[in-house]
């Protein structure tokens, strides 16, 4: 039997995404071993809880006044939609996009309660407008609440004066036609390139 902190701090670490019980059970004893490890993670976690923040104009993560993209004067012209700050790292970690970002910090849900509100589509719509921006990127996953969302922002879009656009879909690199399911299948062929 063990005592309630270590099944409560096992219960804390399994609702990470990705850590199920076993795994959180390893990770508790490794903490518990390893003294100075977890006080490093705990001034780690208090340090974000207390720093980190939204930025007022684009809502990614922040602990300054603003993001650093945001204060990067260069970035103009055209705004990526994510649906949350790990879609925006990938985006730049890859180096493909130097323009804005703009974070919804989830999709469209109204049996969850997650509607426009939630997303700050409001703050979105202002952004563009009074930016001027020349293109609307909606990077959002492929999926029913992604297709719906994006579908309620191009709309919401829709007068702002900006081309709105999708990140292409379809058949990934290396991926067999025959495993396709029928939306994948039918996304490469709306997507189709001339050779």
């Amino acid at each position: 039997m063990t005592d309630q902190w270590f099944d409560r701090l096992v219960d804390r670490l399994s609702h990470l995404p990705g850590i199920g019980r076993k795994t959180a059970t390893r990770l508790a004893f490794t903490l518990v071993d390893d003294r100075e490890l977890a006080r490093e993670l705990s001034d780690a976690l208090r340090e974000t809880w207390e720093r980190v923040r939204e930025c007022p104009r684009c809502r990614n993560l922040t602990e300054g006044d603003m993001c650093s993209v945001c204060a990067d004067g260069s970035r103009a012209g055209t705004v990526c939609v994510v649906e949350n700050p790990a879609d925006l790292r990938s985006i730049e970690d890859a180096g493909l996009f130097r323009g804005r970002y703009f974070v919804l910090h989830g999709l469209l849900a109204p049996l969850d309660g997650v509607g426009p509100t939630q997303l700050g589509v409001d703050r979105l719509v202002s952004m563009i407008s009074g930016t001027g921006s020349s293109e609307v990127i909606l990077a959002l996953d492929a999926t029913a609440d992604g297709e719906a969302t994006c579908a309620f922002l191009a709309r919401a879009l829709d007068g702002s004066g900006a081309r709105i656009t999708r990140l292409a879909r379809g058949l990934p690199s290396g991926a067999s036609v025959e495993f396709a399911d029928a939306l994948t299948l039918a996304q490469a062929f709306e997507g189709r390139q001339k050779v």
